[in-house]
Formats: C-alpha cells, sequence, structure tokens
C-alpha cells in the first residue's frame, strides 16, 4: 500500500479526512495525493471568466486545508482538478494508479440523515478502487479488530481480499468473519470460500433479513475499529448504490468503513 488518494469536500471535514489519511499513510509508509475538483462551467458574456473564479478560490480551499493539518514528513502531492466531481476522481485515481482511495462519509450538512453523501456514494458506485470510508470527526487509531460481514461466501475473483490482507498485516488485526444468511442466499451463497476462511481469526453464522441488521446485531459484542464489506454488483450492498447518497436507516458505520470490489 504505496500511495493514497484523498479527494476533499469543504475544508471542516477535508482537515479530518486529511489528517487521518496522514496519521494512517504514517503508519504503513505511504505517499498521498490530494485533489480538490472544481466544477466546469458553460458561460458567456460577463461570466466568462466563472472557471478562473473556481479555480482560484479551489486553490485557495485546498492551501488552507494542507495549512491546518500536521504532514508528519509525508510526502503529499496536492492539485486542482476541473470537471465532473465523481468522474474526476475516478479518473485520477486510475491515471495515478493509487492503492486506496480514503474519503469522507458525508459531504453535506444539509441532511443529518444521510450517511453517504452523493460524491462519496457516487465514487463508490463507480470506482473499481478499495475506499476507506471516515465518519465526520474521527481520529486515527490502531486498526486492532475488524469486522468482515458478508452475505455469500463465494469469491470469483482471486485478490479481492488482499487490501484487507494488507490491513491485517500492517496493523497485526484480528478479523472477525460475519456471513449473514439471509432469506435471499442460495446453497452456494451459504458456503465459505477458502479466502476467507484463511483470513478469519473468527467465524460466525447470523440469519437476518439484511448485513446491516446482522452488523448492528454483533457490533458490541466485536467492537470493531474497522468495518470491512465487498461490494457485488448484486445482493444487499449494490441496492443500496443504485442511488449515489445512502441513508443512515439503511446503513452506517461510525468507524472507519473498508469497502472493497467484488463481481458478482
Amino acid at each position: 500500500m504505496k500511495s493514497i488518494l484523498v479527494p476533499l469536500g469543504d475544508s471542516e471535514k477535508a482537515i479530518y479526512t486529511l489528517q487521518y489519511a496522514i496519521d494512517f499513510a504514517s503508519k504503513v509508509n505511504a505517499k498521498i495525493y490530494v485533489i480538490q475538483v472544481f466544477g466546469a462551467t458553460k458561460v458567456a458574456g460577463v461570466l466568462k471568466n466563472m472557471n478562473e473564479l473556481l479555480e482560484r478560490d479551489s486553490k485557495e480551499e485546498l492551501a488552507h486545508v494542507l495549512a491546518n493539518v500536521d504532514k508528519k514528513g509525508i510526502e503529499i502531492i496536492s492539485k486542482t482538478v476541473k470537471g465532473q466531481i465523481v468522474d474526476s476522481i475516478n479518473r485520477v485515481a486510475t491515471l495515478l494508479n493509487v492503492d486506496l482511495i480514503i474519503a469522507s462519509a458525508k459531504n453535506s450538512a444539509a441532511d443529518s440523515s444521510v450517511y453517504l453523501g452523493r460524491i462519496t456514494g457516487g465514487l463508490v458506485k463507480q470506482t473499481e478502487l478499495p475506499m476507506l470510508i471516515i465518519p465526520k470527526g474521527y481520529k486515527f487509531k490502531s486498526i486492532n479488530n475488524i469486522l468482515l460481514s458478508i452475505r455469500s461466501g463465494l469469491l470469483k475473483k482471486s485478490n479481492v481480499l488482499e487490501p484487507l490482507k494488507d490491513f491485517v498485516k500492517i496493523f497485526k488485526a484480528k478479523v472477525n468473519l460475519l456471513h449473514v444468511v439471509t432469506p435471499h442466499n442460495s446453497v452456494e451463497d451459504n458456503l465459505l470460500d477458502p479466502d476467507f476462511t484463511e483470513i478469519a481469526d473468527t467465524i460466525v453464522n447470523s440469519e437476518n433479513a439484511t448485513v446491516f441488521q446482522g452488523v448492528l446485531e454483533h457490533l458490541i459484542e466485536v467492537n470493531p475499529d474497522m468495518i470491512c464489506v465487498i461490494r457485488r454488483k448484486r445482493g444487499f450492498f449494490a441496492k443500496l448504490w443504485e442511488q449515489n447518497s445512502i441513508k443512515k436507516v439503511d446503513f452506517e458505520s461510525r468507524v472507519p468503513l473498508l469497502i472493497l470490489k467484488g463481481n458478482l
């Protein structure tokens, strides 16, 4: 895990998110790419310089965030980017070949019922890179206990769990596997791929209507420092991300959430 991308939003949450990323990078010896995306406009007349104004404001916002974090000697490469926010972040992440995206859970304070805002939720939906979602104001601490929650025990991609294995290796973390058996599970879903059994220190089977209900049921018992889920092309989490934003009533994590990408 050598490079991390941190897309910034508004300055209050951006400072917390970037500081978390810096603290994390100091533990894994990674460099950080920071981008601030500003929207392109197509206007004429007196507003023809709007893009220049937006770029200037974005650079000032970026400078403000960078000035208010403890860089801890970490290499930080920062840039403003013009374009559609989610598309631009995804494009930059692919071009830079980053290993992980660290982003804030919520982009706006306008609706307190939202867990993932439109931008972060849209990025989760589009990118194939692993993402670590940080709750607002969350401060870095060692990741010693991980709750890996899955519905299907099938894996068709051999490298799906590689980012999680990196976390386990770096932090010497314990993985608690929660296999949630829902009414929609097939017989095959209820089996466990050897990659799961290999990485798990404990395995618990739970019957619930959804993965999130299973997570809620076991949060107190496991008390994780991080939750890990796999976003697949079908199933509970795929349905959540049909819309870019996610309501807290449908899913919420008060600790960092690592999202991996499966292909089922």
